[in-house]
This record gives C-alpha cells, sequence and structure tokens, in this order.
C-alpha cells in the first residue's frame, strides 16, 4: 500500500514538474513574440540582454542570498578559458532564437529548433569524426523529411528568420559539443550554469546591442504610446525566462530520460497550438502535417537513444574499434531552453 502511495506521489510530481517547465516555457516564447509583434519593440539583440541581465541577478540571489543551490566553485582561470567561450556560443544561440521570432512564426521557429539533434549528430560525425550505428542515422530522416516540408509549405516563410533558426540549431549543438569538453570535470546544474554563463553573456551582448540598436531603442521609448507596461512586460519576460531555468532543474530530476523527451516534444506542440490560437498566424494543412512528423521523428530519435544506451549498460566490456559505431551523440535537450 505504501508503494502505491509512494508511486501515486511520484508520478504526480513528475506530471506537476512537466505542466510548470510547459507553463514557463511557452509563455517565455509566447511572450517574446509578443514584445516584437504587438509591443513593435523589434530589438532582439536588447531583449536578450535583458533575458541575460535578470538571469545574472536571478542566479545571484538564488545562490547567494537564498542558497537554494550550494555554489560549484571554478577557478578564476577556468571562467575565462572554460566558461568564457562557452558562454559566448550560448549568446549566440539564444540571440539568434529571439532573432528567429521577430520574422518567423513561433510554430515554425519551434518546429525548426526540433532539428538540433540532426545537427549534434552530423557535427559530431564531420569534425569530431564520431561514428553512429544505423539507428541512430535512421531515426533522423523523419526529423531532416519533416522539417523539409515544414519549410516548403510554410506560408510565413522568411529567409533571414529561417536562417538564423537554422544556424541557432547549429550553435545549440556546439554549445552542447563544446561543454562535453570545456566543462569536464564540473558537475553544473541549471542554475549554476546560468550564474556563471550568463554575466559574460551579458558583458558579450551589451556593446552590440548598444552600437546596433540604442538608437531605435529610444526612439521607441519617445514614440509608443505605452512605455511603462510595455517595460514591465520586457522585464516580467526576462524574469520568467529565469525561472524557466528552476523549471528545467525541477523537471530533469522528476522523470525519466524517456519521459523528459516526450514531454519534450509534446511541449513544442503546445507552444504552436497556444501560438496560433493567440497570434493566428495561417498553418497549412501539409504544414501541419511536417510538424507532425518533424516532432515524431524527435521521439524517436530519444528513443533510439534511449535503447542504445540500455544497452551499453546492460553489455559492458572494453571497446573495439567496432564499438565506435556504438557511440551515443551528445545531447542538449536538456539544456536548450536556458534563458
Amino acid at each position: 500500500m505504501e508503494d502505491g502511495k509512494m508511486g501515486n506521489a511520484t508520478t504526480i510530481r513528475a506530471v506537476l514538474a512537466i505542466l510548470q517547465w510547459w507553463g514557463f516555457n511557452v509563455t517565455v516564447i509566447i511572450m517574446n513574440k509578443w514584445i516584437f509583434q504587438k509591443l513593435e519593440f523589434q530589438f532582439p539583440l536588447t531583449v536578450s540582454c535583458v533575458h541575460f541581465i535578470c538571469s545574472s541577478i536571478g542566479a545571484y540571489i538564488a545562490i547567494k542570498v537564498l542558497k537554494t543551490k550550494p555554489l560549484i566553485e571554478v577557478a578564476s582561470e577556468d571562467r575565462w578559458k572554460r566558461i568564457f567561450p562557452m558562454s559566448f556560443v550560448f549568446c549566440i544561440n539564444i540571440v539568434l532564437g529571439n532573432v528567429s521570432l521577430r520574422y518567423i512564426p513561433v510554430s515554425f521557429m519551434q518546429t525548426i529548433k526540433s532539428f538540433t539533434p540532426a545537427t549534434t549528430v552530423i557535427l559530431q560525425w564531420l569534425v569530431w569524426r564520431k561514428h553512429f550505428e544505423w539507428r541512430i542515422w535512421a531515426s533522423l530522416v523523419p526529423i531532416v523529411g519533416g522539417i523539409m516540408l515544414t519549410s516548403i509549405t510554410e506560408l510565413s516563410f522568411n529567409m533571414f528568420g529561417f536562417c538564423a533558426a537554422m544556424v541557432g540549431c547549429l550553435a545549440t549543438s556546439t554549445k552542447t559539443i563544446l561543454a562535453e569538453s570545456l566543462l569536464h570535470g564540473y558537475k553544473f546544474d541549471s542554475i549554476n550554469t546560468v550564474y556563471y554563463m550568463a554575466p559574460f553573456a551579458t558583458m558579450i551582448l551589451s556593446v552590440p546591442a548598444i552600437v546596433l540598436e540604442g538608437s531605435g531603442v529610444v526612439s521607441w521609448l519617445y514614440t509608443y504610446d505605452s512605455v511603462a507596461p510595455a517595460l514591465v512586460i520586457i522585464i516580467t519576460s526576462g524574469v520568467l525566462a529565469f525561472c524557466l531555468n528552476f523549471s528545467i532543474f525541477y523537471v530533469i530530476h522528476s522523470t525519466t530520460a524517456v519521459t523528459f523527451n516526450v514531454a519534450g516534444n509534446l511541449k513544442v506542440a503546445v507552444a504552436v497550438l497556444v501560438s496560433w490560437m493567440i497570434f493566428r498566424n495561417p498553418i497549412s494543412a501539409m504544414n501541419a502535417v511536417g510538424c507532425a512528423i518533424t516532432l515524431v521523428g524527435c521521439t524517436f530519435y530519444g528513443y533510439v537513444r534511449h535503447l542504445i544506451s540500455q544497452q551499453a549498460t546492460a553489455a559492458p566490456g572494453p571497446r573495439t574499434p567496432r564499438g565506435r559505431m556504438e557511440m551515443l551523440p551528445l545531447t542538449g535537450e536538456m539544456q536548450s531552453d536556458k534563458i
């Protein structure tokens, strides 16, 4: 009886973790799109900078003041040699996501973002010469096919926004791969990651934001009718972006890897549905089919990774040259939503 109650409590905890993760993630995405489209604040660098500043302050309060997480000490030398390069790629990733949101609908952007597993595998194969078995490559076919179908049939297609989203996938994959080598030896959680990377990202982005968008922001402040409420929305989006990091930490520790993978793909579907209900961007039938194929492909990819991981655990032993074909690709699904 007690085991049953514990099982029910675990299930309820997992469901609540997933729901609050969905809530924060979808809200941040919708608010960013609202800022660009409805508030006419078309300055993605500035929005990203606001998010980094809020996250820097939030992480400091969480670790230093509230002590909700212990600080992972990093040597000063490693901060510049390891954390800074990661922060640079991290910054590019977030900025490109916001740039793409300015030019393309949330539904299209979220579908393209699902291409990240494919770019991660391809980069590791081309640059790092890692080899993967045929099941990994087969699982990428529906992802690539779905992305192609969605792109061809997208009614609100914008080449600049599309390219920004695609390069953002490459940046996410690069960040994931660099994390494996640069952060080796440090077991960062999501809050400590933000604590160290967000200040660097703010420093990196602040000058380009001022130079490229400063005059436009000043002009917007003078010409927009309801500046105060708009600024509240912009700052709130930054605060919620930091809260998203807590939600990711909570959901990772409350669910299994398979559940996280399935929930992550359903989260994309939720974001697409909610964004369509709010912004009413046109979606053709074939475009919806392409999005669905992509999400099914991502779920299949996660399932294949799980099977290979279980097989590797069940049959430990020295790796032979043939064993290189069974290497698992790195994956950044658990970290790709940060800030």
